[in-house]
């Protein structure tokens, strides 16, 4: 692809389909490079609910085609299976994009490449992945009706889920470190309150043991004393914060202490014509809603970029 882009995106999520539907419809030539499968993290999730103009809700998988299909009908382009490995800002004001021995060129970007979760790094985590480890309750809890699992995490997101799997299954085991949570009042009032669930504090999760290629045990030791005690379980979900995919633009950009890019309301950030959009920027909430809300942003600004420059 030699061709002047107008608005390149890097990054399929919904902040990234949503940021090409705007450029796309502002008549600029737009292209998505996604290095993976087109719709982010939302096609790991089974079911949607709260995303607007769905009241019975709707797979994660087919949110995100949908997203994908409305991107191309206003005419975005799709780069898929693309991993844009560098991003330069050249001294004539566009940018250069580098993946594998490809090289494109574009007059803006919009960054959109999300955030990843955070791992705990400790035997079996690896080795029993989709096989009773799990990032996403939403996605798996089905799995484990009538079986005990264990939750790691204190803030909103392990809490959440925690009372989520009581819908399935018959003991959640909800661990953290520390003996204060980091979610909110309400939601540590709710989880104290919800039968099914036994809270372990001060304790760190140190092994993942399993039987058969799935997860059957979780080992934990106390953070006051050292000592350790083995969880039965089939399931350990984990919810220990998230890493934002900002690679790219590290030495770029400016970051929060957490690693997320810093952007003003239109999503630009201090190099002119380079755009943030989704759960790589500081926004507090990361949902699909304000992932898409914040492409659309990006989007429709670095149309304006593009379009004063001419």
């Amino acid at each position: 692809m030699s061709d002047l882009i107008d608005v390149a995106i890097i990054g399929g999520g919904p902040a990234g389909t949503t940021a090409a539907l705007y450029a796309a419809r502002g008549k600029a030539r737009t292209v998505i490079f996604e290095r993976s499968m087109m719709g982010g993290q939302i096609v790991t999730t089974d079911h949607v609910d709260n995303y607007p103009g769905f009241p019975e809700g709707i797979s994660g998988p087919e949110l995100g085609e949908l997203m994908h299909q409305q991107a191309l009908a206003h005419g975005a382009e799709i780069m898929q299976f693309v991993d844009i490995t560098n991003l330069k800002h050249l001294d004539d004001g566009t940018f250069e994009l580098t993946a594998d021995d490809e090289t494109y060129t574009a007059r803006a970007v919009v960054l959109a490449s999300g955030s990843v979760p955070s791992k705990l790094g400790i035997p079996g985590e690896e080795e029993f992945t989709g096989r009773g480890v799990s990032w996403c309750a939403t996605c798996d809890a089905a799995f484990y009706k009538e079986k005990d699992v264990a939750v790691i995490g204190g803030g909103d997101a392990a809490v959440e889920e925690a009372i989520y799997l009581t819908k399935f299954a018959k003991k959640v085991y909800l661990i953290h470190r520390r003996d204060e949570f980091r979610a909110a009042a309400t939601l540590v009032d709710k989880v104290r309150e919800t039968s099914g669930i036994e809270i372990i504090t001060p304790y760190n999760p140190v092994e993942i043991k399993g039987e058969d290629g799935k997860v059957s045990g979780l080992v934990i030791e106390s953070a006051d004393d050292k000592s350790t005690r083995e969880l039965a379980v089939s399931g350990v979900f984990e919810f220990v914060g998230a890493n934002p995919q900002n690679v790219l633009a590290y030495d770029l950009l400016e970051r929060d202490e957490r690693g997320y890019i810093i952007t003003g309301n239109d999503g630009s950030t201090k190099v002119p014509g380079l755009f943030c959009a989704g759960d790589i920027t500081q926004v507090p909430l990361k949902q699909i809603v304000t992932a898409a809300a914040s492409g659309a942003i990006a989007g429709f600004y670095a149309v304006a970029y593009v379009d004063k420059k001419d």
